[in-house]
């Protein structure tokens, strides 16, 4: 039996993950930043890395390095915190990899490339992120490319397009697709980025395809995500319909800076080296999400806000 550490646990990615790794037979380690006390768990932040320590020590064979400060907005106000783990936290725990003798599968982003890729080529894109959290992403996997280049180390970089679950939670730093649902589904209205489209990739396609990097053994850079291209106003118009709400709810406006307003992956490495092609469709993954959304809100649950 394999052992599986999923760093970055407890997130909309790393809940997911961990379920689908013991459904494939793995042992599974938990560790995220959030405290909890429950079995085969460690609470830890990468930036202490000592707190990684047992659960190295415990032996894991591959390790998923999910933890990073994320968003565009949040990593250009905390600058600071967002350099500091999404580089010296990811180089601990690629020294602590290394100490265990495990094979990494590094979580980047599709924010590396920034908004002059197009198509976004692993091979061939010359990557310029226009936001802190694609900069330090980027510059994080220099340092998974370094230690493979310098001290053999086993890895995997994937750049994870848009990925949607039906559980994931309700927000406003959120995945447009969650968003969306939500707020039309409760009345208030949502707000599209005139121009902008994106691939849709649901949560069971994504954790089969970061499972499947654990199984490469050359060190590869690998988009993952759904090829179906669509303009976020045909995502929008799709949750309408399904949720039957007003059309005067969707309002558009221009794209934010620091955004990137297509992203169209190559994804032939994703076929090829992980052997994934997404089964989940964007028309089901959208009447899940409103199916799911509708029970959840019925059942009481709201956005959770600071006091």
């Amino acid at each position: 039996m394999k052992k599986a550490l999923v760093i970055g646990s407890e997130g909309n990615v790393g809940v997911p993950l961990a379920n689908y790794l013991r459904r494939r037979g793995y042992e599974v380690l938990e560790s995220d930043i959030v405290p909890s006390f429950r079995d085969n768990y460690f609470m830890a932040d990468i930036n202490h890395a000592v707190d990684l320590l047992p659960a190295f020590d415990w032996g894991p064979d591959v390790v998923f390095l999910l933890s990073a400060v994320v968003s565009r907005v949040t990593c250009e106000q905390a600058s600071s915190l967002a350099i500091a783990t999404n580089m010296a936290g990811v180089n601990n725990v690629l020294q602590l990899c290394r100490r265990a003798g495990a094979m990494t599968v590094f979580f980047s982003t599709s924010e590396v490339y920034g908004p002059e890729c197009d198509p976004m080529d692993e091979a061939i894109s010359d990557p310029r992120p226009n936001n802190r959290y694609g900069l330090s992403k980027l510059l994080g996997e220099k340092l998974v490319e370094y230690e493979v280049a310098s001290h053999g180390l086993r890895a995997v970089v994937l750049r994870p397009f848009m990925m949607y679950d039906e559980e994931e939670d309700f927000g406003d730093h959120r995945s447009a697709m969650i968003r969306f649902a939500y707020n039309l589904a409760t009345g208030q209205p949502i707000t599209v980025h005139t121009g902008s489209a994106r691939g849709w990739m649901h949560v069971s396609d994504a954790v089969a395809a970061i499972e499947a990097a654990a199984h490469v053994d050359q060190y590869s850079v690998i988009n993952i995500g759904h090829p179906e291209i669509k303009p976020i106003a045909t995502l929008a118009e799709m949750i309408r319909q399904e949720l039957n709400a007003s059309p005067d709810l969707i309002t558009y406006e221009p794209l934010p800076s620091r955004m990137t307003l297509v992203k169209r992956p190559k994804l032939e490495r994703q076929s090829k080296i992980l052997g994934i092609e997404p089964k989940v469709s964007l028309a089901e993954g959208v009447r899940r999400v409103c199916q799911r959304v509708r029970q959840r809100i019925q059942q009481g649950e709201t956005i959770a806000r600071a006091a």
